[in-house]
């Protein structure tokens, strides 16, 4: 089954978020793949719309973050695109305020994160505003913060505003928060597309990458599980699984329950018809092949 690859554009407002997805466009455009792009504005109006050629499948969302209050929007245009559209990638440019986690959490529907490969998240960051971030509230402060430990790809705009010796000193700050995301200093996000194509942060059995901050995961239950087991399971959990969402069967219900997990807190709601019973996850560190196993396992064992 062909998977669409995603692409989350991340990183304060004015950081070159735009002037990146311009360059990838211009790459995939050689490259010859079907794209789609979706734009997320906190506003009204949109800015950036102007700057995507007509051959590129547009989707906007506007008034409001994806990350929470639009979330069901951005389900609604995903599954769009990806029946109408069959794209072979899918840039999201997401808007300032967005923290990682949770764009990963609105994207990743369990009704169709098993047709989507999350290749990483590329943050931009200007150079100049992480020198004077302390001038910021603490707000802001702590979601640039955020942006750089969640990121796969770090790319530090605006160099030729600092001094050598500021160069120095913001590359030093940015790797000691994310030591494990490649980090390069340029101006108007001109960085080399190829690097970007090895970063992957969906789990494959071919290329496990446990190295990386954030990975996601899918798994399909075949049949209805214990729920007393499920729950065991559950309290075993890693901290740092951060979203588990889905669809789960129990042994004593003839349909599904939706299924939320989010700060170590389960939710479950009666659905009242079938639905896939796929199971996403959101963590970092994990090591998913135990995961997968853990998750067989509960399928393995008799019902009470």
């Amino acid at each position: 089954m062909k998977k669409a690859e995603v692409y989350i554009l991340s990183g304060f407002l004015g950081s070159g978020k735009t002037t990146l997805l311009k360059r990838l466009l211009q790459d995939e455009r050689s490259a010859g793949r079907k794209v789609a792009v979706m734009m997320n504005e906190l506003g009204k109006v949109s800015i950036d719309s102007d700057s995507i050629n007509d051959d590129v499948a547009l989707k906007e969302l506007l008034g409001g973050c994806i990350c929470c209050s639009i979330s069901d929007k951005l389900e609604a245009q995903l599954q769009g695109l990806l029946m109408d559209v069959v794209p072979d990638v899918i840039y999201i440019e997401t808007t300032g305020a967005a923290h990682p986690v949770e764009v990963l959490d609105a994207i990743l529907s369990p009704l169709f994160a098993d047709k989507l490969v999350i290749k990483g998240i590329i943050t931009t960051v200007d150079g100049t505003r992480w020198k004077n971030r302390k001038t910021l509230s603490p707000q802001l402060q702590q979601l640039i913060l955020e942006q750089v430990r969640h990121a796969d790809f770090i790319i530090i705009n605006k160099m030729n505003d600092l001094k050598e010796m500021e160069q120095g000193s913001i590359t030093f700050e940015i790797q000691s928060i994310n030591p494990k995301a490649r980090c390069l200093l340029t101006n108007y996000s001109q960085i080399s597309i190829a690097q970007l194509r090895n970063l992957s942060v969906s789990f494959e059995k071919e290329s496990v990458h446990l190295d990386l901050n954030l990975s996601t995961f899918v798994y399909q239950f075949k049949k209805a599980i214990n729920h007393m087991s499920f729950e065991e399971f559950l309290k075993e959990l890693p901290d740092t699984i951060y979203r588990i969402k889905g669809y789960v069967k129990f042994d004593y219900s003839e349909q599904p329950f939706l299924f939320q997990f989010s700060y170590g807190m389960p939710l479950y709601m009666k659905e009242d018809m079938n639905m896939p019973l796929n199971l996403v996850f959101i963590g970092e560190n994990i090591d998913w092949n135990v995961m997968q196993e853990k998750l067989a396992n509960l399928e393995k064992k008799d019902k009470n």
